[in-house]
């Protein structure tokens, strides 16, 4: 293959990932947030010991009660992500539940991390860390909300 053909085929999956990854990126938000946040209310979330665990201290509302709310706070971000025009609401939802989602990081180090070591994930652990990728996708579609206008 020459180095003309190979740059071609480059060039076009390239074109094709700028054409598709956002909206990629939009639509895996969406099935995320829906799918994980469906499963609270149901009962049937693997995080729901974490979650419960975490949000025990608060001062109003019982444990089963933050579990409903947050899922369906979850299924609110995933539905407000289908749509450009409500990608403001769908960040602003996002980082207020992401607050809440690394707390178990500093209440909850025992469950968190091997032998309190910070550099030793537990699958909890890990499942907490995987966020920062989550909100790097939200960073990339907020980006284009706002556009500079030229003068």
């Amino acid at each position: 293959m020459s180095i003309k053909s190979f740059n071609a085929i480059d060039n076009s999956l390239s074109k094709m990932m700028r054409k598709f990854g956002k909206p990629a990126l939009q639509f895996s938000l969406a099935i995320i947030f829906v799918w994980f946040g469906a499963l609270k209310p149901l009962g049937l979330s693997p995080a729901e010991g974490l979650l419960k665990e975490t949000v025990s201290w608060m001062p109003f509302g019982k444990p089963h009660v933050w579990l409903h709310i947050i899922g369906y706070w979850e299924i609110c971000i995933g539905v407000f992500f289908l749509f450009k025009k409500t990608y403001r609401i769908a960040i602003g939802l996002l980082f207020l539940q992401m607050v809440g989602t690394f707390m178990p990081l500093f209440f909850l180090p025992d469950v968190t991390f091997q032998n309190g070591n910070p550099l030793l994930l537990t699958l909890e652990g890990q499942y907490i860390i995987k966020n920062v990728l989550i909100i790097s996708a939200a960073l990339v579609l907020g980006g284009d909300l706002y556009k500079r206008r030229l003068y």
